[in-house]
């Protein structure tokens, strides 16, 4: 059976999304802690390797910490664990089209529009 998302309470997650506090950074570490398997299990369910699975919680968490994905977790929209999991399928969702993005060219033939013929036709005229 996968862990269960612990119930959290909202003082510390928005403990946690203050910014150069030794107590914000506590909390973080606290929060990182307690839903690193349960995220990593979520990551599973969706079908990921075990090597994929880690790489992407360690990425999600390294996302929510650097970029304070903190700030948008709302006590009035609902659980902890339903924005947290919200949150994991985005940070997912994200990963995929990025993966899967066309590169520059999209595999297509490159010509140029600069049509040499076409200049020494110009400069003979």
């Amino acid at each position: 059976m996968p862990p269960a998302f612990a119930t959290t309470h909202w003082s510390r997650v928005l403990q946690a999304s203050g910014t150069g506090q030794d107590s914000a950074q506590a909390a973080m570490e606290e929060l990182c802690r307690t839903y690193w398997r349960p995220v990593y299990s979520f990551v599973r369910a969706r079908g990921f390797s075990k090597e994929d699975a880690q790489d992407l919680t360690q990425d999600f968490f390294s996302l929510l910490i650097f970029k304070h994905g903190l700030a948008s977790a709302d006590p009035a929209r609902g659980r902890f664990r339903s924005f947290l999991m919200a949150s994991v399928d985005n940070f997912l969702a994200n990963q995929w089209d990025r993966s899967h993005a066309q590169k520059r060219g999209g595999g297509e033939r490159v010509f140029s529009l600069d049509d040499p013929e076409t200049e020494e036709e110009i400069h003979r005229s």
